[in-house]
């Protein structure tokens, strides 16, 4: 499993927009566990649509949790992202 360094995260601008930001923090919300269970498909998710917006730390945690991820979980990742991105 992917580790990542909650200080260094939380006290960087982590996107520009609000709405990235709030994408960015459910990526981190779902890696972490923070409030929820350890997701990381749906932690891939939500960085992969910060870093689509912009978002480059979301773009660097998303390539480091890939590296951790089965082929099938890292494809149904993907799928999510874009079926997310087509409604919204």
């Amino acid at each position: 499993m992917a580790r990542f360094d909650l200080q260094t995260v939380e006290t960087g601008d982590a996107g520009g927009s609000a709405q990235t930001d709030i994408l960015f923090e459910m990526g981190i919300m779902y890696a972490t566990g923070r409030d929820c269970a350890i997701d990381l498909v749906a932690a891939h998710k939500w960085f992969n649509i910060a870093a689509i917006k912009g978002c480059d730390r979301a773009a660097e945690l998303r390539a480091e949790l890939g590296k951790t991820m089965s082929k099938i979980d890292l494809a149904t990742a993907l799928r999510e992202a874009r079926e997310w991105m087509t409604a919204h």
